[in-house]
């Protein structure tokens, strides 16, 4: 049985810094992606980053490029997401996904590519 968990959200002000992380456990993988997906209240989930098991590509969604960095340990099947200057619009319960499926299609921004799903971790981010 594959299981995700996450750790690192909370409440935090406008500008500050959390650090999420995502280990999976339950099985070896050698060929996927991790990815974080959101969803705000009232709104459909959104893909926030992905990286590559082995990290030879990363995405960000463009609303995160440049505050938000995702990184992995390939040896931990962990993955991070480092979020800087947050801002009240990235409040959101924060989803954590592992894809084989994705990694072999390359569609890495889908949520629907992807066939493990942590519970969710909420991030809030006051004004």
């Amino acid at each position: 049985q594959v299981q995700l968990v996450e750790s690192g959200g909370g409440l935090v002000q406008a500008g500050g810094s959390l650090r999420l992380s995502c280990a999976a456990s339950g099985r070896a993988f050698s060929v996927y992606a991790m990815a974080w997906f959101r969803q705000a209240p009232g709104k459909e989930r959104e893909f926030v980053a992905a990286i590559t098991g082995s990290g030879d590509i990363t995405l960000h969604t463009d609303s995160v490029k440049g505050r938000f960095t995702i990184s992995g340990e390939n040896a931990r099947n962990t993955v991070y997401l480092q979020m800087n200057s947050l801002k009240p619009d990235d409040t959101a319960v924060y989803y954590c996904a592992l894809g084989i499926t994705a990694r072999i299609t390359g569609r890495l921004t889908r949520g629907d590519e992807y066939d493990y799903w942590g519970q969710g971790t909420q991030v809030t981010v006051s004004s």
